[in-house]
């Protein structure tokens, strides 16, 4: 079981700020820009590379969900959405999320 299905289970806490019937959104503990989300999937997808043609419409949601968040989150000057997927994209948790960030310039190319 992953640390994010800990969090969906209520096992950890987490400061949730989003959820609703397939996804929940929860402020990151290590922050890489003042605004930083997880976006996470109740499925228990391991990455982007596992995700099917059923999972469409579920990750269209979560980028839905993203740019809802954005809005709400006053991020007027931009924002950056993020999924990573295996060791070598920097994914840490093997279960698909997207990061919402923001609050400053983001540079190009990032990492």
């Amino acid at each position: 079981m992953t640390i994010f299905q800990k969090i969906i289970d209520r096992q950890i806490p987490a400061d949730i700020i989003y959820e609703d019937a397939e996804c929940l959104a929860f402020r990151d503990v290590n922050p890489q820009a003042p605004t930083h989300v997880l976006i996470i999937p109740r499925k228990p997808i391991p990455s982007l590379a596992h995700a099917t043609v059923e999972d469409q419409s579920l990750l269209g949601h979560l980028l839905l969900v993203a740019g809802k968040l954005a809005v709400e989150l006053h991020l007027t000057d931009g924002f950056r959405t993020v999924l990573n997927s295996g060791r070598d994209g920097g994914q840490t948790v093997d279960h698909l999320h997207v990061h919402l960030l923001g609050g400053r310039s983001l540079g190009w190319p990032p990492g």
